[in-house]
């Protein structure tokens, strides 16, 4: 019979935890030397491996990091303190309820008792009730950040927001597709490519954006998720784009993030433009003369000023 593994090397592989937390390997190695935390065992093979503790903890931080916590601050907190924040900040979203507002509590719940076509039906009636654009704009943008809450405090399980991300994706799927008209459409302006870099695996948002383009007359071209910064060049030229939509989750690796939209500026043709949302901080510090950050809230007006710098008639909407 074959010796038992030591306890101490039974636990998570650095690849694990970099999916599980979304924290890069190279941060994760980082925070080890910088701040001591986390501090790995090693299997047989040297390997770092690390406990659920650990997993838990790491989750949890990259939700407040996300949220403006400075990692030197928070590292070395305990799983107490951590658990703390998180709580504050989950029961301070969203800050006021009124009669006008989504019933959040209430989708969240279908999520946790796994009611996958009760919050299919819940939010296709939303849906069909508040307008496309409302229904963006008010309910699925705070919806989303909350359920990420929740999957940071240990309230959701991974598995429960994928189902969520699921159900929400079909959704808005089937509602841009009913927004596509056959005829004409290839003469509308601005043409638009969508996509995600490619260590962005977080695809909501790159939805809600062409939903929002298409409400706005644009014709959109979507190359899904994680497209090499040279494919999506490459692919806006063949189609003779005018925008590059990219949509950057929190998630996103910062500086990753400039260093592909950096590229992705010097390589585009003049005149072309990239636009870029999202929660990533790289949003909110990009310094390119082509490279521009509307929200969603805002893009009609975005658009406008497009326009206007293009000279593209506004009827062609």
């Amino acid at each position: 019979m074959s010796a038992a593994i030591p306890a101490r090397t039974v636990g998570h592989s650095i690849a694990a935890v970099e999916r599980e937390t979304r924290l890069g390997k190279d941060t994760l190695r980082i925070w080890e030397r910088r701040y001591g935390f986390p501090q790995p065992d090693r299997n047989a093979a040297g390997e770092r491996v690390y406990t659920a503790e650990q997993l838990d903890k790491l989750r949890i931080i990259k939700r407040l990091r996300d949220r403006g916590h400075r990692p030197a601050k928070i590292v070395n907190c305990t799983l107490g303190e951590l658990h703390a924040l998180s709580e504050a900040m989950v029961n301070s979203w969203p800050p006021e309820s009124s009669a006008s507002q989504p019933d959040f509590a209430a989708y969240l719940e279908l999520c946790r008792q796994h009611q996958v076509e009760d919050l299919r039906h819940a939010l296709s009636q939303a849906l069909m009730r508040m307008g496309l654009q409302k229904f963006i704009l008010e309910l699925l943008g705070p919806l989303n950040r909350l359920v990420g809450d929740h999957w940071a405090h240990g309230t959701f399980a991974v598995f429960e927001e994928h189902l969520y991300t699921e159900v929400v994706q079909n959704l808005m799927r089937n509602a841009i597709s009913g927004m596509i008209n056959p005829n004409g459409k290839l003469l509308a302006r601005p043409r638009v490519i969508l996509s995600t870099l490619p260590q962005e695996g977080h695809g909501l948002g790159l939805l809600m954006a062409e939903a929002m383009f298409c409400i706005e007359g644009a014709y959109c071209v979507s190359l899904g998720m994680q497209t090499p910064v040279r494919d999506i060049t490459r692919a806006a030229q063949a189609q003779r784009a005018d925008i590059i939509a990219l949509s950057l989750s929190e998630a996103m690796n910062p500086r990753q993030a400039l260093e592909a939209l950096n590229e992705l500026a010097g390589s585009v043709p003049a005149g072309m433009e990239i636009w870029i949302g999202g929660n990533c901080p790289t949003v909110a510090r990009v310094n390119q003369a082509n490279i521009f950050s509307p929200t969603l809230g805002k893009l009609d007006d975005a658009l406008q000023q497009w326009r206007l710098r293009s000279g593209t008639p506004d009827q062609q909407r």
